[in-house]
């Protein structure tokens, strides 16, 4: 399986209510270091309501982008019970890690 096709995949796992990094990301897809292709990879993203791309955020806790913009992403963690102040989310709290 290419790195593609992990990202899109482990994306898929993230539950509602939590957040993981583009960088936890890439090293759950075999690919550590790799953070900004796993931010390309989901800026493509064909799938965006079944591939959960707004629960990946940046390491410090930073929103990042979206492909439908950041204030909708901000909504979508909201409407999913992700705090987010600052235009930060606590990875403390709400941060997945893939087992």
């Amino acid at each position: 399986m290419d790195l593609r096709s992990r990202v899109l995949e482990l994306t898929s796992l993230i539950p509602k209510g939590k957040v993981t990094t583009y960088s936890e990301l890439a090293r759950a897809a075999g690919a550590p270091g790799a953070s900004r292709a796993v931010g390309r990879i989901l800026s493509r993203n064909p799938h965006p309501v079944k591939i959960p791309c707004h629960r990946v955020v940046r390491s410090d806790g930073r929103i990042g982008g979206y492909l439908l913009g950041v204030k909708r992403k901000v909504e979508l963690l909201r409407k999913e019970g992700v705090e987010v102040k600052g235009g930060k989310v606590d990875l403390r709290r709400f941060m997945f890690r893939f087992s």
